[in-house]
């Protein structure tokens, strides 16, 4: 039995409940750990998109943080929607001062279009961020643009992930959703090697929160203190059936059934 595992969740709210810190609360939750936030902006969405953004003032981000991670603590910390640069030098402040591993995922883009990171402050992320990464999770859209590759193959994919390891990353996970083909491939990378995880692709339009669901399912293995390539393992397995388990509520991109575990498999 894994240990309990503090994630610290540094993201925005989603009304809908599908992604952001909702998604990563109930994916910390079903694999055993305990989850605490600081929430960095308030969305309106659902599965059709996102009608309104909301930020949290910084002070207010910052004094979340804080709170937690000196009286609860953290075993880990996961990022995901920052949307400006002054966030994303705070989060980089906290990593440097707490030294808590930090699971990033550099989010830019909600399923539906709209944009969740400033264009100002992708050079922050680059620079900031992916230094600081336990383990950084771009998609290859993301990819491309913290390392101006174009990345449309798993060869792509390998590529840029070797870019953001020698940008100071500790280890990648490059995500192959959004690369053709009948079979999705991930790549963990690492220094010391790599470790490919591959399936057949889930059609599926009910595919919101993915990207959140899959750090924060690694964030908590690391906390539990799973070593890298089984918390990835177990991550991978848990959105896997949370797609397969999907509910099928909305009438555009719906959520993932974190919940799956208390139900049981496929």
């Amino acid at each position: 039995m894994p240990a309990l595992g503090r994630v610290l969740i540094i993201a925005g709210s989603d009304s809908g409940g599908g992604a952001g810190l909702q998604a990563d609360i109930k994916t910390v939750t079903a694999l055993g750990g305990y989850a605490a936030t600081a929430v960095t902006a308030v969305t309106v969405q659902n599965t059709l998109g996102v009608s309104a953004v909301h930020p949290i003032p910084l002070a207010v981000i910052e004094a979340q943080a804080r709170a937690v991670l000196d009286d609860i603590g953290a075993d880990a910390i996961k990022t995901g929607m920052l949307g400006d640069a002054p966030t994303v030098e705070l989060v980089a402040r906290l990593l440097d001062e707490y030294g808590v591993p930090a699971v990033i995922d550099p989010v830019m883009v909600a399923k539906g279009g709209a944009a969740l990171l400033a264009a100002e402050a992708l050079a922050a992320v680059r620079e900031r961020l992916v230094p600081r990464a336990a383990l950084l999770t771009p998609n290859a859209p993301e990819a491309a643009a913290l390392t101006g590759l174009e990345v449309a193959t798993t060869d792509d994919l390998r590529r840029a992930g070797e870019a953001l390891l020698a940008a100071g990353a500790r280890a990648v996970l490059m995500k192959g959703g959004h690369v053709p083909g009948a079979r999705v491939v991930d790549i963990l990378m690492t220094p010391h090697g790599e470790t490919l995880f591959e399936g057949e692709r889930i059609e599926s339009r009910h595919t919101h929160g993915t990207g959140c669901t899959l750090a924060s399912a690694c964030a908590a293995g690391l906390a539990q203190g799973l070593p890298l390539a089984a918390a990835v393992a177990r991550a991978w397995d848990y959105v896997h059936e949370a797609l397969l388990h999907a509910p099928g509520f909305g009438a555009g991109h719906g959520p993932l059934d974190h919940a799956w575990p208390l139900r049981g498999r496929a």
